[in-house]
């Protein structure tokens, strides 16, 4: 658990729930509503402006991340399975290793 990383979960976390140019505050509200990250918080954290950060908030953060993560993965899943069904399994190889990745964010979701 560095200042670093929690700056990049935050930046991170901001660029995944950005809709557009312009919806930084959007974001920040979607991530505070959804996650209780406090925007002053994450804003400090993704700009390097913020002289620490509990072990708690890191958490939040990094489990915030995993999270959208897994919902990204879910989506993917969720149109490949679409194509599959229209009888193209091109992106069958894809379908595998999205399995597998989501896999592995799980089991670090369990890690706390």
């Amino acid at each position: 658990m560095t200042l670093e990383a929690a700056g990049d979960y935050a930046r991170q976390l901001i660029e995944l729930e950005t809709r557009g140019s312009g919806d930084t505050d959007g974001a920040l509200s979607r991530l505070e509503q959804r996650y209780g990250l406090g925007p002053n918080q994450v804003i400090h954290l993704a700009r390097r402006r913020a002289k620490s950060c509990d072990v708690s908030l890191f958490a939040r953060l990094r489990l915030a991340y995993l999270d959208m993560c897994a919902s990204k993965v879910r989506t993917l899943q969720h149109k490949i399975a679409i194509e599959e069904a229209t009888g193209d399994d091109t992106n069958s190889d894809l379908a595998d290793r999205l399995r597998s990745l989501a896999s592995e964010i799980d089991a670090k979701r369990a890690v706390r």
